[in-house]
């Protein structure tokens, strides 16, 4: 009898050309380990592939299915499987208060106002946040914020959750207690990164260049090989290559 097993994460032959450039070309991955990394140049498809593994933007070919959910077609299943941690939550947050911001997501998830309200005290208790319920977000830290934003995502319970380069713009204190805070939750990471320090524990690392899959498999077999090419380009004197 064939496998009927599905996937927790399969992308088959993804294509992303916005405006006609070809970002993204024939991704292929099926996975479901706990914790994989996706490294790569800046201008590499990183971010892009993020956004189309959440479903936030629809590729121009291939299928995205998390979960066996079409993250792109069915948006509000989409909310359920996987969640996504920008670099900056200024870009994420829409809400003036703690409480607004992780409620609105359940209610998109067609929770009631009880439900959702009773969904945002746990996940503020769980965090002994509590007392940030009716804290306005402006007065909080960028990392008080980062923190928000991994709570609302967290309170919708997602099978997969995308990091795009967490701890950007975190001073060290507070990456590292982030990295804890991630580190213990019982969900499958999928983080984006450019620094392969961060994710050498990981259980897979897939390296992207020009938005294609270069290498794909343990950290200690891709992330060498990375550091290596990266550095050589480094030495390089064409200072035409160095990408923004």
């Amino acid at each position: 009898m064939p496998s009927t097993n599905i996937p927790l994460i399969d992308l088959s032959n993804v294509q992303y050309t916005p405006g006609g450039a070809e970002v993204l070309r024939g991704i292929t991955l099926r996975a479901d380990e706990r914790r994989i990394g996706v490294i790569g140049r800046n201008g590499s498809g990183k971010t892009s592939l993020a956004r189309i593994m959440a479903g936030l933007v629809a590729g121009d070919g291939g299928q995205v299915r998390i979960a066996g959910v079409d993250v792109a077609r069915d948006r509000k299943a989409a909310l359920g499987v996987i969640g996504i941690l920008f670099q900056n939550p200024d870009h994420q947050i829409i809400f003036p208060t703690v409480e607004e911001e992780i409620a609105f997501g359940l209610t998109h998830m067609g929770r009631s106002k009880t439900q959702a309200a009773a969904g945002v005290g746990a996940i503020l208790a769980q965090f002994d946040r509590t007392h940030w319920a009716q804290t306005a977000i402006h007065q909080l830290s960028q990392g008080q914020r980062q923190l928000v934003c991994l709570m609302s995502v967290l309170a919708m319970a997602p099978k997969v959750i995308v990091l795009d380069e967490p701890f950007a713009g975190l001073d060290i204190p507070t990456t590292r207690r982030l990295a804890r805070v991630l580190a213990g939750l019982d969900v499958t990471l999928v983080q984006i990164t450019h620094d392969p320090a961060g994710i050498a524990a990981y259980d897979r690392v897939i390296w992207l260049d020009q938005g294609q899959v270069v290498k794909d498999g343990p950290p200690a077999q891709v992330v060498p090989q990375f550091v290596a090419r990266m550095e050589a380009l480094g030495d390089e004197d064409d200072l035409a290559h160095l990408s923004g």
